[in-house]
């Protein structure tokens, strides 16, 4: 009964069985060939995933795991299937094995507990089990019973059919894992991962998988294409965010390469703002506008505070070389006002001028303050800002402020210095827009190139104006420096590089001083001024350039120059580049004519040995101790008639005329040279007393060079103005702007000296302000105060009088000499024959003389009318120079000269002579008694002279005068001699005698207005 019983239970479960494989075996037909892969890696993903505590490792970030995550519960209705339908293949494989290997069969007692699976009948719930794929995260925390229950049958079916020992994939080492590409593990057909290690039964097993249901519609109809959608659209973003995060890296990149940039523009300090000087040195700041705390003494008053102010020579004197302040006082300031508020952005400091001590501030602060009572100290962003000053006493020294501090006032506030407190400073400042003019801005009238130009610059400014200007500009050089470097020259005129008979000569100079700029520009300004205005058709400018050859040499020192332009304008000492490259002062390396005028003067030997003008230069002067552009300037001097000239300096502001050196006093023993008041005139005997009385030595043409000096002075728009005294002291031109050199600061060897007494040239020196190298921005000041000074001064050249001189046939005689009645100074011709003569207006008595020509002498008129007087000459032929070369063949002795007259008549006391009894006679026998003859006839002829002379008023009186004078004469031959020789007046002009007198030989000689006539003398030889 029992065996029944059981045999009835067990054929219940077998139909139960198969009724249940039927109905997955329905479900699982489609995808009964993938269903070993598929387990195969879900038994592998199962393994890395069953162990508690152990996390998903992957290289992708969180938000893209849980993306993964979450997605394949999209995908588990499709596998679901597959796995029922793989389960009914496997159900049919395994009965064909059931006969190969039963003995696994016995396995399945186990499966007593598949009576729970009786609900089970819904399994196609698991369609939609979405949550099924959670356990590959959180398996171990809290499993899902359902997902349990067919991993169990799962499982089981694997054991019954004996497949668990066909798949053993090979577990990964722990730490191991390679992430699972997302999307990709549980798509159907999908590739496999490349990262997952496959073992080679899988590998193996794939062809037979294949073999078995290869061509399923429904696998493909059931394929899900959004996934490929997504995973394009995945790889669009992965693409995209790689562009983004290289172009971030670029962006990143560009931008540390522009912040190193901006950061090494940092790290160099921002240049200071650059401002012209507020005026100190160029006296455009006045004197009440600079105040200090004290004063050591009168002489170093706020007001000497000035940047490169000078001293006297005498230390102690009223006009000290800086502002010094009282060593007891505790707080010392120096104050600028600059009477309106201005950007200040820095400060130029000095010591004090003086040869014997060392005295400068070596730091400082700075305040500034708008109402003068309230200062705030300039700070460097942590305390208050320190300057360091000078370590010497002539170089300046400049601080600039990291940026402009707006005020009126401007303080200085020495803190540390050596020796005494002793200071010289300049201010840097610009100038705020204002609805109002400042007094010290100018608009320039003329379109002009206001800068300075360093050697190749002025080469071009004036190679420029000679293209603009060719018909009446010239460029040459007059010689080279010592460095090689040209002095070059301009020629302005009407037909330039020709001299035009008739047509004076005038020069300007400049730049004998290195640093002394201002008058380079002024003459570079000058060249472009006059071409400008020529080719605009300026009536004035044409007549000048039309009727005057004007030269113009803005460098005469160009070495030196180059020096003082390196350093710029007030960073340059007082001394800086004043000297050429070899040592030399140009203005007074030129040799000293006057002490040889004025020995020659004093011994009488002026104009019979010595002439008054165009005195040679002294034996070996040039091979001496002179300058290499001191050599080129005289020569260029003798190659060209100048009339009139002037050279351009710097320093002070006055107009200096010759002579500059001071002739000394003559002493008590030169006076015993005068025997008597009666043999010295009037004008000698004045000349000594205001030498005596400590005078200066004024030239022959004293009045023409104040004349000359006063035109370019009063037509100068400040130079006048010397109410506040002079740049360096007081006053020293009485108002009128102009002094002369020697009563100011004699020197010996000037170049005007020279110019007056080696050539026909007057020359000036014209000093054009306080500052030697004046800023860029004083430029169009300083040419609109000095430009009708320049043209006037030019002008001046036509006053006097002009003329040729010719001989009897019309050709012109060169070197001849014109000599003015009254002035003791000649001039000569040119080799066209011209001269001009500069003369104030008047009358005067003109001669003029050549070799081998009868002198002439004229009365010429000269107007206050521009232009000068013509007064020509016309000499006729002398026999003079027969007469001494035959007094030269005779040993220079007394010629008898005796006429074709049969009778010499004498005076009434004279013995009467006939020329037939002289001519009777043999002048071998008879010359003894001719020469006792002569000696009575002048013996009897002095003495009726010197009866006429004392008015004799009684016999007896001239009875003694006469004896006495008579035994003098017969008793002493050589005193006979010696007066015999003094009534010779003709010869004693020409050779040099005993005498005392520096009388003028020809202003006693009338010479006639017409040409002399050669009288026919007979000559005879004592």
């Amino acid at each position: 009964m029992r065996a029944e019983v059981l045999v009835v239970w067990v054929s219940l479960t077998l139909c139960c069985a198969f009724v249940c494989a039927g109905e997955d075996g329905n479900e699982n037909k489609l995808s009964s060939g993938r269903v070993k892969v598929r387990e195969a890696r879900g038994l592998a993903v199962s393994r890395r995933q069953g162990k508690e505590g152990e996390a998903v490792m992957s290289d992708k970030p969180a938000e893209v795991v849980e993306e993964e995550k979450t997605k394949p519960k999209k995908k588990k209705t499709p596998e679901e299937i597959e796995a029922a339908r793989a389960k009914k293949a496997a159900e049919k494989e395994a009965k064909a094995k059931k006969q190969k290997a039963p003995k696994p069969t016995k396995k399945p007692k186990p499966p007593k507990p598949t009576k729970k699976p009786k609900p089970p009948k819904p399994t196609k719930k698991p369609k939609a089990p979405k949550s099924t794929k959670k356990p590959k995260a959180t398996t171990t925390v809290q499993p899902d019973s359902r997902r349990a229950t067919l991993d169990e049958e799962e499982e089981k079916l694997l054991i019954e059919l004996g497949w668990d020992t066909l798949f053993r994939p090979v577990t990964p080492a722990v730490g191991k894992e390679e992430p699972v590409e997302p999307g990709r593990e549980d798509v159907p057909g999908g590739y496999p991962d490349k990262n997952e290690v496959t073992t080679p039964d899988v590998i193996m097993y794939i062809p037979e998988e294949t073999t078995t249901v290869p061509f399923l519609g429904p696998w493909y109809e059931e394929y899900d294409y959004a996934d490929l959608a997504a995973k394009k659209q995945e790889e669009e973003e992965e693409r995209a965010r790689k562009e983004k995060a290289e172009k971030a890296e670029r962006l990143r990149k560009q931008w540390e390469e522009e912040e190193e940039e901006r950061l090494k523009q940092v790290s160099v300090p921002a240049e200071p703002k650059k401002c012209p000087p507020l005026g100190l040195e160029s006296h455009r700041v006045e004197d009440d506008q600079l105040l200090a705390s004290s004063q050591s003494h009168h002489g170093f008053t706020a007001q000497r505070g000035r940047l490169n102010m000078q001293g006297s020579d005498n230390e102690d004197d009223l006009y000290g070389g800086a502002w010094c302040a009282e060593p007891e006082e505790r707080n010392h300031w120096f104050e600028v006002d600059a009477r309106r508020e201005v950007e200040f952005t820095g400060v130029i400091t000095q010591g004090r001028n003086s040869e014997q001590i060392e005295d400068f501030v070596s730091s400082y602060f700075v305040a500034f303050s708008n109402d003068s009572r309230d200062w705030t100290v300039l700070h460097d962003g942590y305390a208050e800002w320190l300057f360091y000053g000078n370590v010497d006493k002539d170089t300046p020294v400049m601080s600039q402020f990291s940026s402009p501090v707006v005020a009126r006032y401007i303080r200085i506030l020495p803190q540390s210095w050596n020796g005494s407190l002793c200071l010289r400073a300049e201010i840097l400042a610009c100038q705020l827009p204002s609805s109002y003019r400042s007094e010290n801005e100018v608009n320039p009238s003329d379109d002009l190139d206001y800068r300075h130009h360093n050697y190749k610059e002025m080469r071009q400014m004036m190679k420029v104006i000679n293209e603009e200007c060719p018909n009446i500009t010239r460029i040459y050089n007059i010689g080279k420096s010592s460095q090689g470097l040209k002095m070059y020259a301009m020629e302005i005129s009407d037909n330039p590089g020709e001299h035009e008979t008739g047509e004076p000569e005038f020069r300007y100079t400049a730049g004998l001083h290195g640093n002394e700029a201002l008058g380079r520009e002024l003459l570079l300004l000058l060249m472009q001024f006059l071409c400008k205005e020529y080719n605009d058709d300026n009536p004035r400018v044409r007549r000048l350039v039309d009727g005057v050859r004007i030269h113009l040499v803005p460098s005469l020192n160009p070495d030196a120059y180059e020096l003082a332009y390196e350093m710029g304008s007030e960073m340059g000492n007082w001394a800086l580049g004043h000297w050429t490259e070899e040592g030399y002062d140009i203005f007074q390396n030129f040799p000293d004519l006057n002490s040889i005028l004025w020995g020659a003067e004093d011994r009488g030997w002026v104009p019979r040995i010595v002439p008054n003008h165009h005195i040679p230069l002294p034996e070996n002067f040039l091979n001496g101790s002179i300058g290499i552009e001191t050599k080129s300037i005289i020569s260029w001097m003798e190659r060209n008639p100048f009339v009139l000239g002037a050279n351009l300096q710097g320093g002070e502001k006055m107009v200096v005329y010759p002579f500059d050196m001071q002739r000394p006093p003559i002493s008590l023993t030169d006076s015993r040279r005068w025997r008597t008041n009666a043999e010295m005139n009037e004008e000698t005997w004045a000349r000594i007393q205001r030498q005596n009385e400590g005078a200066l030595r004024e030239t022959p043409d004293d009045a023409m060079f104040r004349w000359l000096a006063m035109s370019y002075a009063h037509s100068h728009l400040t130079m006048t103005e010397t109410y506040r005294g002079s740049c360096h002291g007081d006053d020293v031109t009485g108002g009128q702007g102009i002094a002369n050199r020697a009563s100011w600061k004699p020197v010996v060897g000037s170049m005007n000296d020279f110019s007056y007494l080696h050539t026909n040239c007057f020359e000036l020196s014209i000093f054009l302000g306080c500052d030697k190298f004046p800023h860029e921005s004083e430029l169009p000041l300083e040419w609109e105060n000095n430009r009708e000074a320049l043209l006037s001064f030019i002008e001046q050249v036509h006053r006097g009088i002009k003329g040729v001189v010719r001989d009897m046939e019309g050709n012109p005689l060169p070197n001849a000499t014109i000599s003015v009645e009254g002035i003791r100074h000649d001039v000569k011709t040119a080799a066209a024959g011209d001269y001009w003569r500069l003369l104030n207006p008047g009358e005067y008595r003109v001669t003029a003389k050549a070799d081998g020509y009868t002198p002439q002498t004229r009365l010429c008129m000269v107007g206050y009318d521009s232009g000068a007087t013509s007064c020509s000459f016309t000499l006729a032929k002398s026999n003079w120079d027969r007469i001494k070369q035959i007094m030269a063949l005779n040993g220079k002795r007394p010629i008898r000269l005796v006429t074709k007259t049969n009778v010499v008549k004498a005076t009434s006391a004279t013995v009467e002579v006939t020329s037939a009894d002289a001519g009777t006679e043999t002048h071998a026998n008879a010359q003894n008694a001719e020469r006792l003859r002569r000696l009575r006839l002048m013996r009897l002829r002095r003495l009726r002279l010197q009866r006429i002379r004392a008015g004799l008023s009684s016999t007896a009186a001239t009875t003694t005068t006469t004896t006495a004078t008579t035994t003098t004469t017969t008793t002493t031959a050589p005193t006979t001699i010696r007066e015999t020789e003094s009534t010779t007046s003709w010869y004693d002009s020409w050779f040099p005698v005993d005498s005392w007198s520096t009388e003028n030989p020809f202003d006693s000689i009338n010479f006639d207005s017409v040409p002399t006539k050669d009288y026919p003398f007979e000559y005879t030889i004592d």
